[in-house]
This record gives structure tokens, C-alpha cells and sequence, in this order.
């Protein structure tokens, strides 16, 4: 089988400090910007990995979910216990001082985990945790 990740998915309360986040501190690419109404998606991407995108949504925008299951995901958001993404880079302490030196909302300093690896958190302005890990 040839299957790929094409896009995740991470709920956002404040487009604009969303896509400051993503765009100006991140880095990440823009590839849509798409408002219906008073709602508003945003896919973004890393640049030169056209194929990988994070698609940013309002959390309420799915019809199905219920008015009780909707204060339940604003309850996880305000805990940032609902929504997270797992991203790796070269360097991660120097990546760490990058979005130290920003606005951005640290959550854990770089630690060698008992699993293997070396990472650190944020949480972005929606509360999603942001981890960020040192490539193998």
C-alpha cells in the first residue's frame, strides 16, 4: 500500500493568534485561508513538504456534535488536554531558544525522555499541545 499522512487536524478559537502562531512563529506556510461566516479555516504546512498540512478548525464547526459534547472540547481547550500535534527538527534546543524568545507558551523545556528521545512543549494560542522532537 502506498498511504501517506495528508492532513491533521487541530481546533482553533482565535484565527488571527492562530495564524501568528503557526505562520510567524513556526514558520509554517499559508495554503488556505477559508471563512464561512464567522468561522475560519487555516491549512497550514512546513515549507518544502507541500503534502503535509495541519488544517486548523473552528471546534464547533461539525454539525453533529451535540451543545454538551461542544462544552466538554472548550473545557479540554481551556486545559490544552484536547488537541496536540507531534513535530521533529534537526535541532531541537536550538529550535527551543527560537520559540523562547517569542510569545509562545513554553510547557517544557528540552528533556531527554526515558523513551528515547529529546523534546520540548508549547501550547499554541488555542491551548493544543506542540510537541517538538529531535529528528533520529
Amino acid at each position: 500500500m502506498d498511504i501517506t499522512i495528508n492532513a491533521s487536524f487541530l481546533p482553533h478559537t482565535d484565527p488571527e493568534a492562530t495564524l501568528g502562531f503557526y505562520r510567524d512563529i513556526l514558520g509554517f506556510e499559508v495554503r488556505k485561508d477559508v471563512g464561512y461566516g464567522e468561522m475560519r479555516w487555516i491549512t497550514v504546512g512546513p515549507a518544502g513538504q507541500p503534502d503535509t498540512s495541519i488544517v486548523l478548525t473552528p471546534p464547533a464547526a461539525d454539525p453533529s456534535v451535540t451543545d454538551e459534547e461542544r462544552r466538554t472540547i472548550a473545557a479540554m481547550m481551556d486545559k490544552g488536554t484536547y488537541g496536540y500535534v507531534l513535530l521533529a527538527t534537526a535541532d531541537v534546543d536550538a529550535t527551543f531558544d527560537r520559540l523562547q524568545a517569542t510569545d509562545a507558551d513554553v510547557v517544557q523545556e528540552p528533556t531527554d525522555q526515558p523513551y528515547g528521545v529529546r523534546d520540548c512543549a508549547f501550547r499554541d494560542p488555542a491551548g493544543n499541545m506542540i510537541r517538538i522532537q529531535q529528528k533520529q
